[in-house]
């Protein structure tokens, strides 16, 4: 014997079938919702001001994040050696070891 199963997704407003899954966001909080044809037409009609006149904010990639103008690559120790001289001879202060502040690496790459 063989089924055959439907899911029918009704909307969430009117219980009529057909309906869609949207999500929409405020504040922090993301929803879903399932609307009809017509419910999402009533909801893109009212929101068409808000739309129109916002920023479009693309999620945040978890990992991806960068310092703008600063190399994500380690530096090489002739490297770090060349930026730690630069560093005291220009007045900035810079440990003999561990990591350089970007800003140092900024400001000597914007010297070179």
């Amino acid at each position: 014997m063989a089924k055959h199963i439907v899911e029918q997704v009704t909307d969430d407003l009117d219980g009529t079938g057909g309906a869609t899954t949207y999500q929409f966001g405020w504040g922090k909080d993301t929803f879903e919702i399932d609307l009809s044809e017509a419910n999402k037409d009533k909801l893109e009609k009212f929101l068409a001001p808000f739309i129109t006149n916002g920023r479009l904010v693309r999620e945040a990639r978890p990992g991806r994040g960068r310092r703008a103008g600063v190399s994500q690559t380690k530096l090489s120790r002739e490297k770090s050696h060349e930026i730690r001289q630069w560093a005291k001879a220009n007045d900035y202060p810079v440990n003999e070891r561990g990591r350089i502040a970007a800003t140092i690496i900024e400001a000597y790459e914007a010297a070179h």
